[in-house]
């Protein structure tokens, strides 16, 4: 019974964390798209897809959701097992999204002051990914 508990809440850690992190990175950066839109309003597209980014942690927390899921209902996964990845990965994607947020804001904030910096938020936006999707991986080899 406990153990099951423990996997539960491992579950809901991942998928919340996740989420979580992706509702503020999001946030950080689509208040930074708001203001640049007040001075450069012809580069909405690429504010948009900066302020986008960061959403895509809450989508491997819900990855890693599901693929524990379906091993926890098999009974092929030990409930500590499964708190623990639900906890670190949550983590790892929560913080990723957070300071992913952070970047494109900087880049959302560099376009609008007609800078040609999209490309290089993008790859400097994609370091902070790489670790959420290294414990996505992590997870699903578990």
């Amino acid at each position: 019974m406990f153990t099951t508990v423990l996997a539960y809440l491992g579950l809901g850690l991942v998928l919340a964390l996740a989420g979580i992190g992706s509702a503020y990175g999001t946030t950080i950066a689509g208040n930074a798209a708001e203001g640049a839109l007040k001075i450069k309003p012809e580069a909405s597209g690429t504010y948009m897809v900066l302020s986008a980014l960061p959403a895509t942690q809450g989508i491997y927390g819900f990855v890693a959701f599901f693929m524990m899921l379906g091993k926890v209902r098999a009974g092929s996964l030990d409930g500590a097992i499964v708190f623990g990845i639900g906890l670190c990965v949550g983590l790892v994607c929560m913080l990723s999204a957070i300071r992913q947020g952070k970047v494109c804001a900087n880049g959302i904030v560099g376009v609008s002051q007609g800078h040609n910096v999209m490309v290089n938020t993008l790859i400097y936006a994609a370091l902070p990914e790489f670790y959420a999707i290294l414990g996505l991986v992590g997870a699903l080899m578990v």
